[in-house]
């Protein structure tokens, strides 16, 4: 009996730990957002703000080119997120249901440029971005934000594809459909989980890449929020009351998605793993 009430309590105990060590540097980021300079900077930390203020808020938004910031920011994260999303339906479709010389060398392809660490490309995106006229633009960020999720989004919706039954598709060509009609009608809302899962991950690299925004984009009217984030330093040092509320409210919108998205998402992670 002990043996199995001490089986039931040590996982539970380990999930309470790990959740609050995931959970406290989100809670320790909100609450110093809210205390004022002085319980920031006291020697002995104050665990729960007792005088709220959202002065830190305003100081984090009050900067110039914000909302410029902010404009970026959505504009390269969607479209980065939307364009992987059209290549990777047909990407991965193909993968899945068509046999062709060298597909297992497409499929490990995918697999290697995932695992590369996008930074030590920097230098030489620049170049191209330089030699291309296109410094201080938009378009080259969303173009190499689709290429940084387009691998993961891929091989992602392989395995849902691969996971959809092929008579599905069989049978509605034979009642008239082409195959474009078939993948549109059938295979596609069997992918919500899939796209929500792809979705989801894309948006959070996107939204928080900072190396290639600081190294192609120096111009203000051309950078995004992850810059904004590092911009709040005094005489004095890190103004850290600011640089916590506008962490916080960089935060805003992932947890927004992710509380919307949560339960298609966790469920298209773990069948696009395991599936295909």
């Amino acid at each position: 009996m002990k043996r199995s009430l001490f089986g039931r309590l040590w996982p539970n105990a380990t999930a309470v730990v790990l959740f609050a060590g995931f959970v406290f540097p989100v809670y320790w980021m909100f609450a110093t957002a809210l205390k004022p300079t002085g319980d920031i900077l006291s020697e002995d930390p104050v665990w729960f703000p007792t005088d709220i203020t959202f002065e830190h808020f305003g100081t984090a938004t009050d900067v110039d080119h914000f909302w410029t910031y902010v404009t970026n920011s959505l504009t390269v994260t969607v479209l980065a997120v939307l364009f992987s999303l059209l290549i990777a339906l047909a990407g991965s479709f193909a993968l899945a249901r068509m046999r062709f010389k060298g597909r297992r060398g497409f499929v490990i392809g995918f697999m290697l440029a995932q695992m590369a660490p996008w930074e030590v490309m920097v230098i030489a995106i620049y170049m191209i971005v330089r030699d291309g006229s296109m410094l201080n633009s938009l378009v080259p960020l969303t173009l190499f934000y689709m290429m940084m999720i387009l691998p993961f989004t891929i091989l992602t919706l392989r395995g849902f594809v691969a996971a959809v039954p092929k008579e599905l598709e069989e049978s509605a060509m034979v009642d008239g459909c082409t195959r474009a009609q078939a993948f549109r009608r059938i295979i596609l809302p069997l992918l919500a989980p899939g796209l929500m899962a792809t979705s989801l991950f894309g948006f959070i690299t996107a939204w928080n890449e900072f190396a290639l925004v600081l190294v192609l984009n120096k111009d203000a009217g051309a950078q995004t929020l992850p810059l904004w984030l590092s911009s709040f330093q005094t005489q004095f040092g890190d103004d850290w009351g600011a640089t916590m509320a506008a962490s916080s409210l960089f935060a805003v919108p992932i947890l927004i998605l992710f509380v919307f998205l949560q339960r298609k998402a966790v469920s298209g992670l773990t069948a696009g793993a395991v599936k295909g």
